[in-house]
């Protein structure tokens, strides 16, 4: 993909769709670091997007700075994102369509940007992150995102982002009436394989709601 607001890799489907999955690495990371995931996801009409931060991390890139300074950072890459995704979603891929993942520091964009972004996707996927405030993304988020798909997963053993802060996050967006699935998986602060699979068979019921509402 040229000129975008963000480096980034693109990995075309391989039956021609409008289908997009928007891949946000971790912290010290970068695009290379989840070219593999479509073969683990193994969905052939899936296009992929995967972005580089914006900010040098040693030998990787990082999408905001470490506590307590990651607020600036959260917003520039939010509005780095937004300027992306509307260009993307202008012509050549269907929001409605497609899915944002993130992993870590990319769970927290998921979630931060992706729940005020004004166009809502099919599905949100945030994977052993947590949010920056989620009392004040439950008032300045787009409103038709709460109803969509969410599915955010963490390890029990994650021992760089505590796995009971996740979970005590997503309990009060839970209540808040936010309709997100919360599954934890016995590992550390990475991404597993089974959990690969459950998120592929996730993706394709999403997809096949959306298809059966339309």
């Amino acid at each position: 993909m040229k000129n975008l607001e963000l480096e980034n890799i693109f990995i075309p489907s391989k039956i021609p769709s409008k289908k997009l999955m928007i891949i946000l690495h971790g912290r010290g990371d970068s695009s290379e670091g989840f070219t593999s995931l479509p073969v683990f996801l193994k969905m052939d009409d899936m296009n992929y997007i995967l972005f580089d931060a914006p900010f040098e991390y040693f030998s990787g890139y990082s999408w905001y700075p470490l506590p307590p300074d990651q607020l600036p950072g959260i917003v520039y890459s939010s509005k780095l994102l937004t300027t992306a995704l509307d260009e993307l979603f202008e012509e050549e891929f269907n929001a409605s369509e497609s899915f944002l993942f993130g992993f870590s520091q990319g769970s927290l964009l998921t979630f931060e940007f992706g729940a005020r972004y004004h166009k809502v996707l099919a599905g949100y996927i945030a994977v052993s992150g947590y949010i920056y405030d989620d009392q004040k993304l439950l008032q300045e988020m787009n409103p038709n995102v709460k109803n969509a798909r969410w599915l955010c997963t963490h390890g029990t053993l994650d021992g760089v982002l505590p796995f009971e802060t996740s979970k005590g996050q997503i309990r009060r967006l839970q209540n808040a009436g936010f309709e997100i699935e919360f599954k934890s998986y016995e590992k550390d602060h990475s991404v597993d394989r089974d959990e690969l699979s459950m998120i592929s068979e996730w993706m394709k019921e999403t997809l096949s709601r959306v298809k059966r509402q339309s």
